[in-house]
């Protein structure tokens, strides 16, 4: 039997360990583990009956599922119960009493039947002769399924957690079904409570485990109830003199003879009463770990900030009612409202937050939710019953003992797959020790009205991912709020993410994204990637997804590697000349300014410039003006007959590999000629390519500039509007 479980019955962490004045929820009386001793020694009783040990948990069970059927506990009891009789708890205890305090634990969380069996089974087949076998025959699969994987998290050493390997095949096993980790974190938080008669240096090293590992994972599952204990026991044990403050500070003002936040409840109780809203105003007060945190944030502590009220209402649309009723009669504190009704947290979270004042300056945290969001809000995975208690085909099996679990909260599918594409145990480990780090999350909104759940300081890379899974190689840019933006910008809650995918299928991931990358689905899916494809010493693909200098491509080159460059006409100091131009100078030299790249049909004007040379703009560019205020002598210029044009293009792309080969390729096909190219650094991701062709037929420019924009990665393509050159 594990270490945790042969402790002592000290209610609390360490000898002398305080609870909280002010139970945070209506609850039972924690178990007496001696007068269930006594009953257990006495045996099962007759068939049929209870035996008076489980009264306890079918009074909680009743409570939530009032029709269930009870002959499963009692049978399970009885096989527990026999098969641990002799064995002992440090505390002189009958080992019996664990499983029982661990199942009604669960049973005052609405567990469902099942999940009790295999509760008041879960150490059997580790510390008896009870085979799974055995337990399959008498109780079924469902609890055949639930007990071995208990007994596999009960393998694991969890003084050794931080061992990849171990740990990622924990998560694995408790992956296919949460009731699993709902009862090993029952298991846990019975053990915390009776850590109290072990050496220090163990507590502190279980503690620290719970800290790490067992708290986050109950958070990522929805059981407040078990995590905000779990907190305040851990709390006890690492930092006894801040536990200790903490718990002066909450005596003292339990003594106070005023307490704001029952004025306040009361008020609030007054004025639902008058709008007609059914509701229950109750005061919670906040456990240890919160009033510290809130009296780091805060300073000294005010009479609400000791507690929170909690309004529960019948249906969705009355919480609505609520806030609106608070908010008129009552002044709101704006920058706290919330809505996790219309958006819910990663974990199951519904509830409006919100928060109103008083003249004295007093502020009263309001937290409104129906009943059953209130059920879930406590219990998480807990309160949603057997999730296999569908139609038989939503129980068939999806392979290897992996079965489909349409209620299981998206994080949880999401740790599966992590596990799976992670290329070794390592990064699996590094980035879930990441991500469980992470306790705020955000959501944005998709352009299809669906919404993904991010967590705070994720980038447009961590959206793609989430969206397209590996497909997001292919992601070239996004929208947010229907403005271009690159795939590292941070993306904010309530933001509209439209993700920009190119066509080609053997797109590749930019090695740059995983500095922006912050969920652990994105990092491992670009690390795999990376990893199956090592980057070369110094390939050209990976210089032009980085915007390379353009290199011209050696005589005779074929199509394969992109078009032939042939060189212009050039005039005098290495200036393209005008062909097709007609000036109004007979014999002057013609030149196309390169600030504006003039081709037919536009409409044109030409500067006499030194030399005697004649400047051709497009009538429309900014230099005209400049020229004309300069006194630049004006010369009339039009087009003649020959079709040809020469003209500067401007591409703006993001980083790609490959986008140089497949543009210039593009142009090829549309019969351009490059005379030159340059393609400046990447900046945020973003590469601005500019080009001088040549086109055989001026008519076909509209053609050449859709299709570079067709480009996987290019969003636009102009003409150049660069300042004109002193001539």
């Amino acid at each position: 039997m594990s270490a945790e479980a042969t402790n002592s019955a000290t209610p609390g962490p360490v000898s002398g360990a305080v609870t909280p004045a002010v139970p945070r929820r209506k609850s039972r009386a924690r178990i007496d583990l001696r007068r269930l001793g006594r009953a257990a020694l006495l045996g099962p009783t007759a068939r049929g009956r209870l035996p008076d040990a489980i009264g306890h948990v079918v009074d909680a069970h009743r409570a939530h599922h009032p029709d269930a059927d009870l002959e499963p506990l009692r049978r399970a009891y009885v096989l527990a119960e026999s098969s641990h009789r002799g064995q002992m708890r440090k505390s002189g205890e009958p080992y019996i009493t664990h499983p029982l305090a661990v199942t009604l634990i669960l049973a005052e969380l609405g567990a469902e039947t099942t999940t009790l069996t295999a509760s008041l089974l879960h150490d059997t087949v580790e510390d008896t002769d009870v085979t799974l076998d055995q337990v399959g025959e008498q109780f079924g699969e469902e609890v055949r399924f639930l007990v071995d994987g208990v007994t596999k998290l009960e393998k694991v050493d969890y003084g050794a957690a931080a061992e990849p390997e171990t740990f990622r095949k924990m998560l694995v096993a408790t992956g296919n079904d949460v009731r699993v980790m709902s009862i090993k974190l029952a298991d846990r938080l019975h053990n915390m409570r009776t850590l109290g008669v072990m050496r220090p240096e163990k507590q502190a090293r279980i503690a620290k485990v719970t800290r790490d590992v067992l708290i986050p994972l109950a958070e990522r599952l929805g059981v407040q109830a078990l995590k905000t204990e779990l907190e305040d026991l851990v709390f006890a044990i690492l930092h006894p003199e801040e536990y200790e403050h903490t718990r002066e500070l909450i005596a003292g003002n339990a003594a106070r003879a005023d307490d704001p936040l029952t004025e306040m409840a009361d008020e609030m109780r007054t004025v639902l009463r008058e709008a007609g809203i059914q509701a229950e105003v109750l005061i919670r007060p906040r456990h240890f770990v919160s009033v510290h945190r809130v009296s780091r944030k805060r300073g000294r502590l005010r009479g609400a900030d000791f507690g929170r009220l909690l309004i529960l209402v019948n249906e969705d649309a009355d919480c609505y009612g609520v806030l609106g009723e608070l908010h008129t009669c009552m002044t709101p504190v704006v920058s706290e409202f919330k809505d996790f009704i219309a958006v819910p947290k990663f974990n199951l979270y519904q509830s409006l937050h919100t928060a109103v004042a008083r003249e004295d300056g007093q502020v009263a945290e309001v937290l409104i939710r129906t009943h059953q969001m209130h059920k879930v809000a406590e219990a998480g995975v807990v309160a949603l019953g057997n999730p296999y208690a569908g139609p038989a085909e939503e129980q068939t099996a999806a392979g290897d003992g992996e079965r489909a679990d349409p209620t299981r909260p998206g994080w949880l599918s999401r740790l599966l797959d992590w596990q799976e594409a992670a290329p070794d145990p390592d990064t699996f480990w590094s980035t879930l020790r990441e991500d469980l780090a992470q306790d705020r999350e955000i959501t944005v909104f998709r352009p299809d009205g669906g919404t993904l759940g991010l967590p705070e300081g994720a980038t447009c890379v961590d959206a793609a991912y989430a969206q397209y899974g590996e497909d997001a190689h292919a992601c070239i840019g996004a929208r947010v709020n229907g403005r271009l933006a690159t795939l590292s910008t941070v993306l904010r809650d309530g933001d509209s993410v439209q993700l920009l995918m190119g066509q080609d299928p053997a797109s590749e991931p930019s090695r740059e994204w995983l500095e922006h990358a912050h969920t652990p689905g994105a990092r491992i899916a670009i690390q795999r990637w990376l990893a199956s494809h090592p980057a070369p010493g110094e390939s050209a693909p990976e210089d032009e997804g980085r915007g390379a200098p353009f290199r011209q491509p050696a005589e005779g080159a074929g199509s394969q590697g992109g078009p032939a460059f042939r060189p212009g006409t050039e005039g005098p100091g290495g200036r393209p000349t005008a062909a097709g131009v007609l000036a109004d100078r007979p014999g002057a030299a013609v030149r196309l300014a390169g600030c504006c790249t003039p081709v037919p049909p536009d409409e044109i004007t030409g500067f006499a410039v030194r030399g005697g040379a004649v400047t051709v703009h497009r009538a429309g560019c900014s230099a005209v003006a400049r020229m004309r205020g300069a006194g630049r002598a004006e010369v009339g210029v039009r087009w003649g007959d020959t079709a040809e044009c020469r003209v500067t293009l401007v591409a703006e792309s993001f980083v790609r590999p490959h986008l140089l080969a497949d543009l210039t390729e593009v142009m090829a096909q549309e019969g351009a000629e490059i005379v030159s190219a340059t393609v400046e650094p990447p900046t945020q991701q973003r590469v601005r390519h500019t080009y001088t062709v040549e086109l055989p037929d001026a008519g076909r420019l509209p053609g050449l500039m859709r299709a570079m924009r067709e480009v996987a990665g290019v969003y636009d393509v102009s003409r150049a509007h660069a300042p004109a050159q002193r001539a």
